[in-house]
C-alpha cells in the first residue's frame, strides 16, 4: 500500500474519558521535527481535534506526543477573508466538510465554508509549503492569521517575510525555550496586530492576491537556523514538497509488503505502519557545514550530533525499537546515539522526553532498548559508555525526581521497593527487569563481574511474590504484604492497572516466574483464570475511574486489557509452559477484534507506536517478549503472505496456508523447508532471511516440548519436565 492511502484520522476519536487511540492526525516526514494537523477544538484543550468536528480552526503547527503530556512550541494558522472585527482563533472558525478534505501523512487540503478558501500543507522535515486559493465570494482582504499561544516576538523583515519565535511548553529545563520561524510568501502581504504580546493573534493581509503560497521552516536552535533551513528548501515547488514526502515515507512502506484476502485488514496494517514511525520525533537540525547539532536544554547551548525527543519508554521499549532492529537499523542507531547525548547532559538517561525530561512513569526501561541494541550488535560503539550510564542509574539516587529511578536506595538496600513509594510493585518489577538489561549489555562488553552482579539483582521480583494469592503484592520496609489487598484493585501499589495487569511482568524470567507459582499446572491455571472472567475493576486505588479501565471493561477479553503495555505479552505466555496452541485463538481474535483502520481503530492508548507495533508483530507470527534474549516467540501470522526487506539486506517471506477465519491453531511451522521445533525463533535466523511458513488447521496441535524448545528465561526450565 503507498501512502497516499493513509487517512490520518485513524484512532483520532477521543476524549479524556475513554481513547481510540488518543492520535493526532499527524502529517509531516517520518520521525519528522514538526507535525501538522487541523485543530478543530482548541477549548477542550489537548484533545484539540476530533474526527467528528465540522469546524476548522486552523493548521496547528505540533509537538504533542500524547494528550496526557501536552503540547509544545504550537501555534495555528488560519486561511482568512474579509474583515474580522475580532481576531481570536474563535472569531476566525470556518466549517468545513471532513468528508471532502484530505488527511493524509503527506499533505493536508481542506475547504473552508466560510471563507469559500482551499488550501493545502505540504511538511517537509524542517518546515513545509501552505498553498491558499481564494474563491472570494464578495470577500476582500485576503489573510492568514496566525494565533500565538504564550510569549513571542515577531519581525516583519520585507514585504514578503518574516521571522518569528514563540515560547510555550507543559514542561522545559528552560523557562525561555523557544521556537523560531521563518516565513516567505509569493505575494507581499501587510502585518497587523499585536506584535510581540501574550496568547494573541497577527494577520498576514495579501489584500486582493487571489492565490499565495509560502514557504516556511523552523528551528528550535536560532533565528539563524530557522532562515538556513528555509533556504535549503524554499525554491523547491509544491509538487517537489509532495514528492520528498511522499518519498521518505513510502521507503519505510516498501519494508513491508502484505497479500491478504482480506483488503480492509491489510489497510489495517498498514495504517498501524504509519503510527509506527512517528516517535521519536527529530530534534536535531544540521549547521551550515552539515553537520548535526541541537538545542541542550539543560545547559541551553548548541551542541554536536543527534537528539531525539517525544518518546516514552516505559511503552516503546516492547515492540517499537525491536521492529527497527528488523528493518530500521540505521534510524535506530541514530535514535542511540541521541538517548546517549541525553544522558550526556543531564547525567542520566532519559525515561520520558517532552522535550526534555519528564519524569513519568515507573522504572528506567530504556534500559530495554539498550540491552536490545547490544545483543544484536547495533552500535557496539556506544554500549561501554551505555553501561556506565545504566549503573549510574540503578545504583545512584537523583536530587531531582525526573531523573532516574525511585527509591532507589531502598531497592538496593531491601531488594524491592517499599509500598511508601507510590506504585511500588511497578516500580520493583521494573528494576529487576533493567538490572537483567543491564548484566546483557555488560556481558557484551566482557564486563563479567557487572554482569553476574546484575543478573542477580534481576532475581529481585521475587521478593515481592505473594504464594497465597499468586500476585506480585506491595511489602512495607520490615516485609509484610500490604494488608487491605484485592486482586481488581487499580492504582496505589500498581501503575495504570491492578494485581492482574502487573504481576505479570517479569519479561526476563518466566521460568523463575513459574517455579513460584510452584508448578507449571497452577500457572496454566492462572493463566486461563486471568482470561477467563469478566473485566471487573476497583477504582479505590485511584478514587475514580481512568480511562484505562473503562477501555478493558469495553472488550471481553476478561483481564487481559490489551488496551494498555503491560498486557501486550500476555498471549504469549502459554508457550512458556510449552502449550502455544492455546494462545493462536486469543491472539487472532484480539488483532482483528480490536484494531481496525478507523477513527475508532485501538483498543486503548496508542503510545508513541507501541501499540501499532504490537500489532505489526502479532500479524506477523512472532512477537519479541524479552529484550536482548535475541528470541521472538511464536504466534499465528493474520497474514496469506508478507514480506519484509530485512535491514541485512535479505528477504523474509512469511507464509499461512490454508488461511480462513476458522483456521486459529498452527499445525506446523518451516522455516527454510526446515521443521521448527522451537516455540521460538532467533533474532540471527530471521536477518538471514528465508521462508517462514506456517500451516494453520481448526484444531490444535499439542505438540510436546523439551525445556529447550521453551523460550528464554533467566532460571533454568527445570520445572518443565513434565508434559502430561
Amino acid at each position: 500500500m503507498k501512502i497516499n492511502k493513509i487517512d490520518t484520522r485513524h484512532g483520532t476519536a477521543n476524549q479524556s474519558t475513554f481513547s481510540h487511540g488518543n492520535c493526532l492526525p499527524y502529517t509531516g516526514f517520518p520521525w519528522g521535527m514538526n507535525y501538522f494537523a487541523p485543530s478543530t477544538g482548541a477549548a477542550r484543550g489537548a484533545w484539540w481535534f476530533h474526527p467528528e468536528d465540522r469546524t476548522f480552526e486552523g493548521y496547528r503547527i505540533t509537538h504533542q506526543p500524547s494528550p496526557w503530556m501536552g503540547d509544545f512550541s504550537h501555534l495555528t494558522m488560519t486561511p482568512v477573508a474579509g474583515p474580522l472585527p475580532e481576531t481570536s482563533l474563535w472569531h476566525t472558525v470556518s466549517s468545513y466538510r471532513p468528508e471532502e478534505s484530505t488527511f493524509n501523512p503527506t499533505q493536508l487540503k481542506i475547504t473552508q465554508l466560510r471563507y469559500q478558501i482551499t488550501s493545502q500543507l505540504i511538511p517537509s522535515m524542517y518546515g513545509g509549503i501552505l498553498s491558499m486559493n481564494y474563491q472570494n465570494l464578495g470577500l476582500k482582504d485576503n489573510g492568514l492569521m496566525l494565533h500565538l499561544p504564550g510569549s513571542y516576538e515577531l519581525q516583519q523583515l520585507d514585504d514578503y517575510s518574516l521571522e518569528l519565535s514563540i515560547i510555550n511548553f507543559a514542561g522545559c529545563e528552560d523557562e525561555n525555550f523557544t521556537f523560531y520561524l521563518k516565513f516567505t510568501a509569493d505575494q507581499p502581504f501587510v502585518l497587523s496586530g499585536n506584535l510581540s504580546d501574550e496568547d494573541s493573534s497577527v494577520r498576514l493581509d495579501f489584500k486582493a492576491a487571489k492565490q499565495v503560497q509560502i514557504h516556511f521552516a523552523t528551528s528550535f536552535i536560532s533565528k539563524e537556523q530557522a532562515a538556513l533551513n528555509l533556504e535549503r528548501e524554499q525554491d523547491n515547488s509544491a509538487e517537489t514538497y509532495l514528492e520528498n514526502a511522499e518519498s521518505a515515507w513510502n521507503n519505510l512502506f516498501s519494508r513491508i509488503e502484505i497479500e491478504h484476502h482480506n483488503q480492509q485488514e491489510v489497510s489495517t496494517f498498514y495504517h498501524n505502519l504509519y503510527r509506527s514511525f512517528l516517535f521519536p520525533q527529530t530534534f536535531y537540525e544540521f549547521d551550515q557545514e552539515h553537520q548535526k547539532i541541537h538545542y541542550d536544554t539543560s545547559s541551553k547551548t548548541v551542541k554536536k550530533g543527534p537528539l531525539y525527543t517525544n518518546n516514552g519508554f516505559w511503552d516503546t521499549f516492547r515492540t517499537v525499537y525491536p521492529l527497527y532492529s528488523l528493518i530500521a537499523v540505521d534510524e535506530y542507531g541514530d535514535m542511540l546515539e541521541g538517548f546517549l547525548n541525553s544522558y550526556r547532559a543531564t547525567g542520566f538517561l532519559p525515561k520520558w522526553l517532552s522535550p526534555d525530561e519528564r519524569g513519568l512513569m515507573p522504572g528506567t526501561l530504556i534500559d530495554a532498548v539498550i540491552a536490545d541494541a547490544a545483543s544484536k550488535s547495533i552500535r557496539p560503539d556506544l554500549m561501554p559508555e551505555f553501561l556506565e550510564a545504566m549503573k549510574k542509574g540503578a545504583t545512584s539516587q537523583s536530587e531531582n525526581s525526573n531523573y532516574g529511578r525511585r527509591g532507589t536506595k531502598d531497592y538496593l538496600k531491601l531488594g524491592y521497593v517499599p509500598l511508601t513509594h507510590h506504585e511500588s510493585v511497578n516500580h520493583t518489577l521494573d528494576y529487576a527487569f533493567s538490572d537483567y538489561c543491564i548484566s546483557q549489555v555488560a556481558k557484551q562488553t566482557g564486563d563479567k563481574e557487572i554482569s553476574d552482579f546484575f543478573a542477580h539483582q534481576a532475581k529481585n521480583y521475587q521478593n515481592i511474590f505473594d504464594s497465597e494469592t499468586g500476585f506480585m503484592r506491595a511489602k512495607d520496609t520490615d516485609g509484610n504484604f500490604r494488608a487491605d489487598f484485592l486482586d481488581i484493585s487499580w492504582g496505589r501499589d500498581y501503575a495504570e492497572g491492578s494485581a492482574w495487569q502487573t504481576s505479570w511482568s517479569v519479561l526476563h524470567d518466566f521460568a523463575g516466574l513459574i517455579k513460584l507459582h510452584g508448578s507449571r499446572q497452577n500457572f496454566e491455571n492462572k493463566l486461563i483464570e486471568l482470561c477467563n472472567q469478566r473485566p471487573n475493576f476497583n477504582v479505590e486505588g485511584y478514587g475514580f475511574e481512568i480511562h484505562e479501565m473503562s477501555e478493558m471493561a469495553a472488550i471481553e477479553f476478561g483481564q487481559v486489557a490489551i488496551s494498555n503495555q503491560p498486557s501486550f505479552h500476555y498471549p504469549y505466555l502459554f508457550s512458556y509452559i510449552g502449550k502455544p496452541w492455546m494462545a493462536t485463538p486469543l491472539i487472532k481474535n484480539l488483532l482483528t477484534e480490536t484494531f481496525n483502520d478507523s477513527p475508532k481503530g485501538y483498543p486503548g492508548d496508542e503510545d508513541n507506536g507501541t501499540m501499532a507495533a504490537w500489532y505489526i508483530f502479532s500479524s506477523l507470527g512472532f512477537y519479541p517478549v524479552t529484550a536482548a534474549s535475541n528470541q521472538y516467540v511464536l504466534g499465528i501470522p493474520l497474514w496469506d503472505k508478507a514480506r519484509i526487506n530485512l535491514s541485512s539486506g535479505q528477504q523474509l517471506i512469511i507464509l499461512a496456508e490454508p488461511n480462513a477465519p476458522q483456521q486459529v491453531f498452527v499445525n506446523q511451522i518451516t522455516f527454510t523447508d526446515k521443521k521448527v521445533n522451537d516455540t521460538f525463533i532467533k533474532h540471527e535466523e530471521l536477518i538471514k532471511g528465508g521462508t517462514l511458513k506456517f500451516d494453520l488447521g481448526i484444531v490444535p496441535n499439542p505438540l510436546k516440548y523439551t525445556n529447550e524448545q521453551l523460550p528464554y528465561s533467566l532460571t533454568e526450565n527445570s520445572l518443565l519436565t513434565d508434559q502430561t
